[in-house]
């Protein structure tokens, strides 16, 4: 196992509690590598979510029989975990369908509340997906803002002199990826607060939180969204957190059944928070999941998993950078946390991908990875053929050392290959 995290017998049982570990494809032990994309799901939280499906499950907060009395509880606690979880208070969490919907949220709410007006700036950077980048540059079409990016060098790094560069643009909204989807890249989030004291601070945490625990009120961010699925929770759930004093001040993004507080044939006040942002029957189990996800990760440890996956990383990224037809994108150095991007000189991505899987039971992903503009940040530094695609290998708190000696073998019989 090679972790000086877990004994062999704990970590075997982490093991078992993701059945899929031990399927076998094409004859050979799955490895998963595509954790960035989605992470495996634990049978015991499977487990607990069929019993409330079955034994507890009804629509909440409108009715005062014993089944919706049991659903609303449960929905309610999981909010009361989450805000545990980042050191919030339980109004201050909304549940959403994701990072995409809490990003969406977000911009036209600001445009509707009159916070982002004609003559304001965003600022991004040049690595975000496409979540935290496509909402802010359509609306700026339809409304005239401005977006402004922080640029990244060939290798898709981030620098703290890029950051400070853009200071002087004094933006309005400053909306960042936590970590890089592609480069691996942990933000240095403490010095874009202290840099933009006073813009709105927006932190897209879909790979930070799920292998980093954050304090949003030792960090001061004003806004973080996050999805469940890339820590365990089913699919279709996410989280924003807001300042309550900023969510009482701005206009809801859904308008509906349960948001409302009063409403005539000519107009409507809304809801107390959270309450306000949730329009709708919302995804009462994925909800509850994610609060039995949050009590499973606590359990084995959030230290402990941050540092197994910060050993991993260190190993992967060591490993990768022995391999010199290999090209690596992202930093080299201790911000290079948990996934690594690459190409094999003279291999297309897809290729190299599909050769892994079929011969090596090896998971990983390739393509543009919703970061199409960071691409073309890429194949500028490049020094292969760049095919504006990569192929991403990605870890969480089940993987092993042996898992990434096989990609190797894998990457090494790939040369061998095509030679």
């Amino acid at each position: 196992m090679h972790s000086t995290v877990w004994s062999y017998e704990d970590f075997c049982r982490i093991l078992d509690d993701f059945p899929s570990l031990k399927r076998e494809v094409n004859g050979k032990r799955l490895v998963y590598l595509d954790n960035a994309a989605s992470t495996l799901k634990s049978k015991s939280v499977i487990e607990k979510m069929t019993d409330f499906y079955l034994n507890h499950y009804s629509n909440i907060h409108r009715a005062v029989h014993t089944l919706a009395s049991e659903a609303t509880v449960a929905y309610e606690e999981a909010r009361e975990k989450v805000a545990k979880f980042l050191n919030a208070r339980p109004e201050e969490v909304v549940f959403t369908s994701g990072t995409t919907m809490g990003i969406n949220f977000l911009v036209n709410s600001f445009i509707r509340s009159g916070i982002l007006n004609q003559e304001d700036t965003v600022l991004l950077s040049q690595v975000e997906h496409h979540a935290n980048l496509v909402p802010w540059v359509r609306l700026s079409k339809f409304h005239g803002f401005r977006v402004e990016y922080i640029k990244a060098d060939e290798k898709g790094v981030i620098t703290n002199e890029a950051i400070l560069e853009t200071k002087n643009l004094n933006p309005k909204v400053i909306s960042i990826t936590g970590q890089s989807n592609v480069t691996g890249q942990e933000m240095p989030l403490q010095l874009l607060r202290e840099t933009f004291k006073s813009s709105i601070f927006i932190v897209d945490g879909a790979q930070l939180v799920p292998h980093k625990k954050i304090d949003v009120k030792k960090l001061d961010v004003d806004f973080l969204v996050f999805s469940g699925h890339k820590m365990l929770a089913p699919t279709g759930i996410g989280v924003l957190y807001g300042k309550k004093e900023l969510l009482e001040k701005i206009e809801p993004f859904l308008y509906g059944g349960e948001m409302i507080d009063k409403v005539t044939f000519e107009d409507v006040s809304f809801n107390v928070l959270p309450y306000k942002f949730e329009a709708g029957t919302q995804h009462i189990a994925g909800a509850v999941g994610l609060g039995y996800t949050i009590d499973y990760l606590e359990k084995i440890g959030f230290e402990k998993i941050e540092k197994h996956i910060e050993e991993l990383s260190g190993y992967l990224l060591e490993k990768m950078a022995n391999l010199d037809f290999v090209e690596i994108y992202g930093p080299f150095d201790s911000s290079h946390k948990s996934l690594v991007s690459f190409n094999v000189k003279g291999v297309h991505p897809h290729d190299v991908s599909h050769i892994l899987d079929e011969n090596f039971a090896v998971a990983t992903r390739s393509g543009h990875h919703c970061a199409q503009p960071l691409m073309s940040v890429l194949a500028r530094g490049s020094k292969i053929d760049f095919p504006n695609s990569t192929v991403r290998a990605s870890v969480y708190f089940y993987n092993t050392k042996e898992d990434i000696d096989i990609l190797i073998e894998g990457l090494k019989y790939i040369k061998r290959w095509f030679e």
